[in-house]
């Protein structure tokens, strides 16, 4: 993410804030400018208390652009609920901000009403709720929203990295399958990187439950998840190449560099150097500046105690996934909306 700083005295300002905490002027997030401007003269979304919003309403409606995307949401008299919900559209925040920072498309059920995107936010406190995609509308379990649950299903599914965020990032990364893989027709060079995504998923995925991961899985996948299927390996990769750039960006806007330790090679003839970019199309670039900075941050994460930032490896067969994301998401598109169909099965 970029830095951003008050509009009236120029302080750094956090993506959260709704006042600046310097001069004190009541700011709020313009979506359509990608700024932080003052708040005289705007309207506030009208999910400023409930989910503590702070960005402005569109001009067509009384929320802003990411809130109007949740269709569902708890009972005005679920406590647990709502203070779950307002966790998860702080996160979904993110992820919109960043969507549009990529110019990716972020279109919703009021402009394509069969395949447009849409949030279920859901309490499984007070019934089943089944995280996963389906034909563009995203179903998230709020208890995702609870710390404790969430660490006990990372052990217990033996994953390295488990956020509110992350899940937002892999379930859109079904839709924008949907979006930039299967609408325009790029199926044949999809399957030559990540396998024929029409094999059964309902059993791709009962088996990926009922048994072990493949031996070496991490030599062509991202995560064990990755290995269920090919939409659950296209979804871990799109989830983690957003991780990539929003992290690198973020390191960028704050100045952080990797200049060494002094002669520690990479790889031969490459130090351990990083300079990350605030917006690359450079996939190799990308990667270079990632790879010494995810060192440094792990290196730091060791010296308080706490786990690595970055769990993973990225082997070269993973690294061509990425590159294949990066690719989409970089290349100019027009969006096509869905054609009437049968309800798909949901994507996890």
């Amino acid at each position: 993410m970029r830095a951003f700083t008050c509009p009236h005295c120029s302080a750094l300002v956090f993506f959260e804030n709704s006042v600046c905490l310097t001069c004190a002027t009541a700011i709020g997030y313009s979506r359509a400018e990608g700024a932080f401007v003052e708040a005289a003269g705007r309207t506030r979304c009208a999910n400023r208390s409930l989910a503590t919003c702070n960005w402005f309403a569109e001009d067509d409606g009384p929320l802003c652009g990411c809130c109007a995307l949740t269709r569902t949401r708890p009972r005005d008299d679920d406590a647990e609920g709502l203070e779950a919900f307002a966790l998860t559209e702080a996160a979904k925040r993110r992820l919109v901000y960043q969507l549009d920072d990529l110019g990716l498309p972020v279109v919703g059920r009021d402009v394509d009403p069969e395949g447009g995107l849409a949030f279920d936010l859901l309490s499984s406190a007070n019934e089943p709720v089944v995280t996963g995609h389906a034909n563009g509308v995203v179903t998230l379990d709020l208890a995702e929203g609870d710390a404790g649950h969430r660490e006990r299903l990372r052990i217990q599914l033996a994953e390295p990295y488990r956020t509110l965020l992350g899940h937002l990032r892999h379930e859109t990364g079904h839709w924008y399958w949907e979006v930039l893989v299967d609408r325009p027709g790029r199926g044949e060079d999809f399957r030559a990187v990540f396998g024929d995504e029409r094999a059964d998923y309902g059993e791709a995925l009962q088996r990926h439950y009922d048994s072990n991961p493949p031996a070496n899985w991490g030599d062509t996948f991202v995560s064990t998840y990755a290995t269920a299927h090919p939409w659950e390996d296209w979804a871990e990769t799109f989830a983690h190449y957003l991780h990539i750039r929003d992290t690198s960006q973020t390191a960028a806007a704050f100045g952080v560099v990797v200049n060494g330790p002094q002669n520690v090679q990479v790889r031969p003839d490459e130090g351990l150097v990083s300079e990350p970019q605030e917006a690359s199309s450079d996939f190799a670039g990308i990667v270079a500046a990632w790879l010494p900075l995810t060192y440094a941050l792990n290196a730091v994460n060791r010296s308080m105690g706490t786990t690595d930032l970055y769990p993973f490896v990225l082997a070269p067969a993973v690294l061509d996934k990425l590159r294949f994301v990066h690719d989409l998401v970089t290349a100019d598109r027009a969006y096509l909306p869905a054609e009437p169909a049968e309800p798909t099965a949901v994507a996890g």
